[in-house]
């Protein structure tokens, strides 16, 4: 995509109307093999769109835009769509038909479209960052587990997983700064082997001590396998990535950086990991506590709840620092499960998030302040401190991990890489 016409693979992220454009277009190319159809609507009424792709009854389903702020997965969607449609053994060879939900979550990825044409910067990234509070993220069920007080985005991917059972759910997630990597909820045997081949060509670190899956069985680097219900740390069950489970799927939550950090790929010991992390968990409360400093002094001049910005931000600084327990030995307790050996990669996870949730925060109160009708006087102070935070915030999160950049176009290629790689080594 070196052209705004071309929204398949390139320099910068498609939009959801670009992307919903380009499958019209390769519906009308190939009427014998693809179809689109509206399966929802969200809560702004934008169409849930479901490209298909072959006829087979091995169903496989894609999922992009899950998390509003991870931006590749429509680029992705698109790439392996148009691989599809042109390779037949993808689908009559292997008896499968392809299923793209084309934006989970239409409403959250069009408050990150505002980011210009121009070379991405982080700063460019977080200046227009958005990211939903866990209550309003379509992959997430109510906390009883029932369809009761679901989201419509949420009903509309039950409802599809519920017609085609997937004997695959593929969710298509993105970092800012790490590696990659795949969360499958049963092992995929030799996913690993092929993921590294993958990712060794486009110079993209495996993160092998993600902090999301600290206690989970890892069978290679990259690689992490949901744990039984009820383990440490273990918070998918009542997710649209178990759900699958009633029908024999699998689902694998595919990973890429937008900013690659090579020290997620190192796993020799870190020389002084509890140091480390009780300063990084330091590092994290005090972010957060000014965060919340600063939202307390805007939340009286804001009508209602502050809209979805605002209760995201809010819910960083309430649960941020609480979950530095996991890891942080000032918080961790006897309860706590104990820490697997803390490698570099490991304590750069831990280093890569604590600087993350507090940067998100002020990024998303930052607009809020910038957009919002608010009183000049009691604002403008906090305005300027926040322009201030965020942009010193970018540069230290930037230079802390010697961040470099990965083309949009090969993080697309990793993404679809692995989604095959999951397909094809699919047991049975």
């Amino acid at each position: 995509m070196t052209s705004r016409g071309d929204t398949a693979v390139g320099e910068r992220y498609p939009t959801v109307d670009e992307v919903a454009a380009a499958a019209r277009a390769l519906v009308l190319r190939r009427p014998d093999v693809c179809r689109l159809r509206t399966v929802g609507l969200s809560r702004a009424g934008e169409p849930l769109l479901l490209l298909s792709v072959g006829h087979g009854t091995r169903n496989v389903l894609v999922v992009a835009g899950p998390h509003a702020n991870e931006m590749v997965g429509g680029a992705t969607a698109l790439l392996l769509a148009r691989r599809v449609t042109a390779d037949p053994v993808l689908r009559d060879g292997t008896d499968a038909a392809w299923h793209f939900l084309l934006c989970a979550d239409p409403d959250g990825a069009r408050l990150n479209e505002a980011v210009p044409d121009a070379r991405f910067t982080m700063l460019g990234h977080y200046r227009h960052f958005f990211r939903p509070r866990a209550a309003e993220q379509p992959e997430w069920l109510p906390d009883d587990g029932t369809l009761d007080g679901a989201l419509p985005e949420t009903r509309a991917l039950i409802g599809v997983i519920d017609e085609l059972r997937p004997v695959l759910q593929c969710s298509l997630h993105g970092i800012d700064v790490g590696g990659t990597f795949i969360q499958v909820t049963r092992d995929i045997p030799r996913l690993a082997e092929r993921i590294a081949k993958s990712a060794a060509e486009f110079d993209i670190p495996l993160e092998a001590g993600s902090s999301d899956a600290f206690h989970w069985p890892s069978p290679g680097p990259g690689v992490y396998v949901l744990p039984p219900p009820g383990g440490p740390r273990e918070d998918a069950s009542n997710s649209t990535w178990t759900y699958a489970h009633r029908y024999g799927g699998v689902t694998a939550i595919a990973e890429v950086p937008m900013w690659a950090c090579d020290r997620a790929a190192d796993t020799s010991p870190h020389p002084s990991a509890e140091h480390a992390l009780r300063t990084a968990g330091e590092a994290l409360r005090r972010a957060s506590l000014l965060v919340g400093g600063l939202i307390g002094e805007v939340r009286p001049h804001l009508p209602d709840d502050g809209g979805p910005l605002l209760r995201a931000a809010q819910e960083i600084v309430a649960v941020g620092p609480a979950l530095a327990a996991d890891w942080d030995p000032a918080l961790r307790t006897a309860a706590a499960p104990p820490l697997p050996a803390m490698t570099r990669a490991r304590v750069s996870s831990v280093e890569i998030y604590a600087q993350r949730l507090p940067l998100r925060a002020a990024a998303m109160l930052l607009r809020v302040v910038r957009t919002a009708e608010l009183p000049p006087a009691p604002v403008a102070a906090v305005r300027e401190l926040l322009e201030r935070l965020v942009a010193e915030w970018c540069e230290a999160y930037e230079t802390a991990h010697r961040a470099r950049w990965i083309p949009v176009r090969q993080q697309a290629e990793q993404h679809a890489r692995v989604v095959l790689a999951a397909f094809d080594l699919l047991p049975g």
